[in-house]
């Protein structure tokens, strides 16, 4: 009895092991693949010249990604910024304000908009956002617009965002202790001074976490901001301009345009700026998680 539960434990605990490795080596291997897809380009081309350069014009073997990234991250920003306080504020009304009843409300509604189909969200773009700010938020400014722009795809991507970001900040804030929360206000502090001192300083490297998970989907996010974002090769910073990030390039041209030269690789390379961004994007946040649970 006593060997078999020894090479029970033994198999399992190679199992979790096997299984542990495939996932840390899933990222190292997709990056390695996109990174042979790209070799092409990156031989023909300078590195530099392809992150830094304006000029695409695939036909003319010119590949230059710096509007699809400031695009991408443009995009992004806008939607963090939108986002981010709305979550914030509405976890911590959820949590330490409102009634229980609140929260099991909010858990099913987030649920269901964290699985809606991308189409929908850039359905809904199309129907409600893009109006909005072609009629309503562009002349205000005195701008002329289509409504396809970099504003509307931000608008679009901070409602997609909203669910993942939200749950994640409810469930930090809950992870607070009970006698905390009872100590400060037991030593004179007011709910609000308790929730403000305590509560979002013990939570606050989930409050990072949940706002990098809220950056990285942003970031590639591609179906929905295709849709909205109008889809031209150009960067500029009135946000009613329209804008081209660079998971609507992969997805808009993959299997398309393979008869160009190097139109293959140049995806590919795209699809890899993507996958380092994000790496760095979290990364960037792991770090600060870090210090803030060091200084703590």
């Amino acid at each position: 009895m006593g060997r078999f539960r020894y090479s029970y434990n033994f198999i399992t605990g190679k199992w979790m092991l096997v299984t542990l490795a495939v996932i840390l080596c899933l990222p190292v291997i997709i990056g390695i693949s996109l990174g042979i897809r790209s070799a092409d380009l990156l031989h023909d081309n300078g590195l530099i010249d392809l992150l830094f350069s304006s000029a695409w014009a695939p036909s003319k073997g010119e590949f230059g990604f710096l509007p699809f990234i400031l695009s991408s991250l443009y995009v992004t920003i806008i939607a963090f910024v939108l986002a981010a306080p709305v979550c914030l504020l509405a976890a911590m009304y959820i949590t330490q304000f409102s009634k229980p009843r609140m929260m099991k409300i909010m858990y099913p509604v987030a649920d269901v908009m964290a699985g809606i189909p991308s189409v929908i969200y850039g359905m809904w773009g199309i129907i409600v956002i893009i109006p909005f700010v072609r009629d309503v938020l562009a002349p205000l400014f005195n701008v002329h617009t289509t409504g396809y722009s970099i504003l509307s795809g931000g608008i679009v991507l901070a409602v997609m965002c909203i669910p993942y970001m939200l749950n994640m900040l409810i469930e930090s804030f809950k992870t607070v202790p009970q006698g905390l929360r009872e100590s400060a206000l037991a030593l004179g502090a007011t709910h609000w001074q308790m929730v403000k001192h305590v509560v979002v300083r013990k939570s606050f490297p989930g409050i990072l976490s949940a706002f990098g998970l809220g950056i990285t989907k942003a970031f590639g996010e591609t179906l929905a901001v295709m849709m909205v974002v109008g889809n031209v090769v150009q960067f500029s910073l009135n946000p009613f301009d329209p804008a081209y990030p660079l998971p609507a390039l992969i997805a808009n041209n993959f299997g398309e345009m393979m008869s160009i030269p190097m139109y293959d690789s140049a995806l590919m390379f795209a699809a890899l700026i993507l996958l380092v961004v994000i790496l760095i994007i979290n990364l960037f946040f792991r770090y600060f998680i870090y210090r803030s649970k060091k200084i703590r």
